[in-house]
């Protein structure tokens, strides 16, 4: 069944015969490009969005992995942060967002030839609350990942098939998602919470969050690790180094790491509603 996914995306691409793709360097959109790649050969390019919003590891990452491919690759610089309807954080901040990656790069495309843009945006995406989503689809961008029903497991076993050595890379929202709806995002906030997640990276923690709400930090772990990291962590050092970040406060999520958790507060007001 996954076989004859790959050959629908295949057919897919050659049916566009040019291809510009929206590449963040993640495995959902790494493999689009493969893809893409494989089929259109220099047909296809991969353009990744730079902004504070993005870690410094995450665009190198994307370097190095559009080099493995061997596609071309380019960056583009986007000004969501000029956007007062995006940094004041609303519900809605991902449609803003999508909307200045796709006015960037929809002309850039035209201007360059490519007919189609397309993303990563995988079949379980739409079953969650991506309002990003709707603002690429009324720009015409194309997810081809989503058109034959791939899902996120499946993004990862097709991965792993095809020998991409990041098949299980952790998956990497923009930093903008660390915090609460309607607390103001900033540069500095958003440099603050990536620096606090490479510090715990680099102690070993690949798969996590530092959901930042004011002044407190709060780490998000898969459940299983919880009591490891609290065993095998230098508590203390951890705090001092987060407070020199600007952080007042570190916390540990008891409930631990899940992905979309802040939208848990979009359920409990659309509940309120009801009753």
């Amino acid at each position: 069944m996954l076989g004859e996914k790959l050959e629908q995306l295949k057919t897919l691409f050659a049916e566009m015969e040019r291809a510009l793709i929206a590449y963040s360097g993640g495995v959902d959109s790494t493999l689009v490009a493969k893809i893409a790649y494989d089929v259109l050969g220099a047909r296809a390019i991969a353009i990744t969005a730079q902004s504070p919003s993005l870690l410094p590891e995450e665009l190198e990452d994307a370097r190095i992995q559009a080099a493995t491919l061997g596609i071309r690759h380019q960056i583009v610089s986007t000004g969501e942060m000029d956007n007062p309807n995006y940094t004041s954080n609303p519900v809605n901040r991902c449609y803003f967002c999508k909307s200045e990656l796709h006015d960037t790069l929809k002309p850039l495309a035209q201007q360059m030839g490519y007919p189609y843009v397309v993303d990563g945006v995988n079949a379980d995406d739409l079953h969650d609350y991506r309002p990003g989503i709707q603002a690429a689809k009324e720009r015409g961008v194309r997810s081809p990942l989503a058109e034959v029903g791939i899902t996120k497991a499946q993004v990862r076993e097709l991965s792993q098939q095809l020998g991409l050595p990041w098949w299980d890379k952790p998956a990497q929202p923009c930093l903008s998602s660390r915090f609460p709806y309607g607390e103001e995002i900033t540069v500095s906030k958003l440099q603050r919470v990536g620096r606090a997640e490479i510090y715990l990276r680099r102690l070993g923690w690949q798969n996590l969050r530092v959901r930042s709400e004011g002044d407190t930090a709060r780490i998000e772990l898969p459940p299983e690790q919880i009591k490891e990291f609290a065993i095998a962590t230098d508590l203390p050092a951890l705090v001092l180094a987060f407070q020199e970040l600007g952080f007042i406060y570190v916390t540990l999520d008891l409930e631990g790491y899940r992905s979309g958790k802040l939208n848990q507060v979009l359920d409990r007001e659309e509940l309120a509603a009801k009753a």
